[in-house]
Formats: structure tokens, C-alpha cells, sequence
């Protein structure tokens, strides 16, 4: 179960594992660009070699990406799900160049189109942006808050996505901020075996790949998407142990994607702690 934290590539890609190193990351997640817009910065060979290099030199276990923050795949506007699709192909692609082993997305906003028109384009543009994909970096959708018409808040909705899109190489990444707004309870034990009893249920754990570990600024099926530090939320230190120790989770990796400061640090070690010897 390496445990990590989003860092950013500011000054060169290869920066980042230098940084998640300083954090006591064992693995890390970052944007491969801006993840507010813009084009690409391009993955040149000697820039790939100097990541890598720095990965192995920072002790660094594995890597993953986030897709940037604009991607809509539920947009009524067809030119911004053709260009979110491109996008999502387009990272799957330079991840696997960096040796990345996820790529995880949001879905978008079905505000303009209903939900289950949103559902349906959603389905369409990531069957598009997996055509023909070989890379070696694997495709996740990452859990919502449910905020407005935003897709993926249901593990009914998450599952329904799969069904449509009829690939057994999609996976899943839990964030329990995400989950915790979307109404799924992991404050104790017993409502963290519940809650992952529910998404065996309805999507299946053989989907599940990774998580990002997050406390929540916000109460329980609040349906806003509101990062906190561990222990210092709504879920608290007692359900994020509890989370950490559970079953579920399989020794899969866990990102803190809090805000950058002092407490960041923290948060690591506490899910190192809370990890243990599992």
C-alpha cells in the first residue's frame, strides 16, 4: 500500500519526485500540464530520462496522472467533448511514456443536457478516447461529489458509465472526500465496511485501483467537492484509519491531494501510521 501525495511539476516534469520524496511520498500523482488550460509542454526523450532517473533516485514506487481539471465529456457543445476525449487519450498516451500506471478523470457537468443524455455522451467519448489505445498506463474514472449534475456520484451512475462503455480495463479511483459528499458515510468502521459493501455491490472491487485519501470540508451528502487535512474534516482521523485498515483497499496505492503546506507532510505520515504493518 505505497502512500503518496499530488505534487507539481513547476519547473520541469522531472521536479516531481524530488518533491513527493521531501513530502515521505513512497509513490505520487501529477498533471503532465496545466490542468487549467492550454497546450501540452512536449515529453522530450531526455526530459522522459530525467524523470525517470529522478523517480529511481527519490525511491519513488509507482506514478499516476490526473487528467486536467476541464474536461467535460457531458458538455452540450460537441466540440468540448471531442476535445475532452482527445485530451483523455492524448495523457493516456504521454503517462504511458513516463511509465505512469493510471490515468484518472472527472467526467464533466450534464447541466445543459440532463443526466442521462450526460451518462450517455459520457459513455460515447470515452469509448472514443480508448480506441485503439495500447498504452501501458490503465484508465481510471475517479468517484464524484455529486456536485450539480456532475457524473460519476453514484456508484449506480459509475456503474451504468461501465456497462455502456463494456471494457473490463477501466478501473476505478475512490476519493472518500467524493464519496463522503455523495452521501456514502465513512466516519467508523462499521460505516466504511458498509460503504465498501455498496461499491463490491454495485460496480465490483476487482474495479478498484486506487484511492485518493481525503479528509471533507463539508458534512455528509453536502454534494461539494471540498478537500480537507486528515483528521481536521468531517470524516475525521477515526474514519480515515478505518478506511486505510479496510479490507477493500488491498494494499492498492493511496494520493493525499490536500492543499500544499506543512500539513501536507503531516497528512502522509498519518496515513503511513494509520497503515501500519497492512
Amino acid at each position: 500500500m505505497p502512500i503518496g501525495a499530488h505534487v507539481s511539476i513547476a519547473g520541469g516534469i522531472w521536479n516531481a519526485p524530488e518533491r513527493a520524496a521531501a513530502l515521505g511520498c513512497e509513490c505520487f500523482q501529477l498533471f503532465t500540464r496545466s490542468p487549467q488550460g492550454g497546450g501540452a509542454p512536449p515529453l522530450t526523450d531526455e526530459g522522459v530520462k530525467k524523470f525517470r532517473a529522478a523517480c529511481e533516485t527519490h525511491g519513488q514506487q509507482l506514478w499516476v496522472v490526473h487528467t486536467p481539471y476541464y474536461i467535460n465529456l457531458a458538455s452540450k457543445e460537441e466540440r468540448t467533448r471531442a476535445n475532452s476525449a482527445r485530451v483523455i487519450r492524448d495523457e493516456l498516451e504521454r503517462a504511458s511514456l513516463i511509465g505512469a500506471t493510471y490515468v484518472m478523470t472527472h467526467l464533466g457537468s450534464a447541466k445543459d443536457v440532463g443526466q442521462s443524455q450526460g451518462v450517455t455522451y459520457a459513455a460515447q467519448g470515452l469509448r472514443k478516447a480508448l480506441d485503439g489505445y495500447t498504452g501501458s498506463a490503465q484508465f481510471l474514472i475517479e468517484i464524484s461529489a455529486g456536485a450539480g449534475s456532475v457524473i460519476g456520484g453514484t456508484f449506480e451512475e459509475v456503474a451504468q458509465l461501465l456497462t455502456m462503455i463494456d471494457r473490463e480495463d477501466v478501473g476505478i479511483c475512490f476519493d472518500t472526500q467524493h464519496a463522503f459528499g455523495s452521501g456514502y458515510d465513512l466516519r467508523t468502521p462499521e460505516a466504511v465496511a458498509e460503504t465498501m459493501q455498496k461499491f463490491d455491490a454495485t460496480i465490483g472491487l476487482h474495479r478498484l485501483r486506487m484511492s485518493h485519501v481525503n479528509d471533507s470540508k463539508v458534512e455528509l451528502g453536502a454534494h461539494k467537492d471540498r478537500h480537507e487535512h486528515i483528521g481536521h474534516g468531517h470524516i475525521g482521523a477515526d474514519g480515515i484509519r478505518a478506511f486505510v485498515q479496510s479490507r477493500a483497499l488491498d494494499n492498492l496505492p493511496l494520493i493525499i491531494e490536500t492543499e500544499d503546506g506543512p500539513e501536507r507532510a503531516e497528512d502522509v505520515r498519518l496515513l503511513k501510521e494509520f497503515r501500519g504493518n497492512i
